[in-house]
């Protein structure tokens, strides 16, 4: 049997490491994942636990609005609250955490600066790029005119 989570989006907030009374680092955090297109786009917000030196990782090096992907298994638990009610949360254990886009592209991008949370602003226009245009390639003066059709001339009827 399988159990193997692979996910990628962005934290929600600064993630949470704890030391359990036998010593071991514990982080908790959630990645919000879009799924979806168009008008069924959806936001998936994903709960994660990390163990140990993944732990203390996370802790270190990501805070809220960095892009981050998590490997792990999923994990299903419960148990009984104060009302006496059983609750019950899905989590993905995480066995791999890496960084979801350099360091280089949250700056050019973002602003990200270490001295702040990185919040990424959504409601901004992005900013424009000034390059140069990649030239247009050209095609061999040798070649029939019938052979080739440019593309715009090229049937649309396609079987997918």
């Amino acid at each position: 049997m399988i159990n193997k989570a692979i996910i990628m989006g962005r934290l929600t907030r600064d993630p949470e490491v704890r030391t359990t009374g036998s010593g071991k680092s514990v982080c908790n955090f959630t990645v919000a994942v879009d799924s979806g297109y168009g008008e069924n786009r959806q936001t998936e917000f994903i709960n994660c636990v990390a163990w140990q030196s993944q732990a203390d990782f996370v802790g270190r090096y990501f805070t809220k609005g960095m892009m981050i992907i998590v490997i792990g298994r999923i994990s299903t638990r419960s148990w009984e609250g104060q009302d006496g009610r059983k609750n019950y949360t899905t989590e993905i254990i995480a066995s791999e955490v890496s960084f979801g886009e350099s360091k280089k592209s949250r700056e050019a991008n973002a602003g990200y600066s270490p001295q702040q949370n990185y919040a990424p602003s959504y409601n901004q226009a992005p900013q424009q790029q000034y390059a140069q245009p990649a030239p247009q390639p050209t095609m061999p003066s040798n070649l029939d005119d019938d052979e080739f059709l440019p593309i715009s001339e090229v049937d649309d009827d396609l079987p997918f």
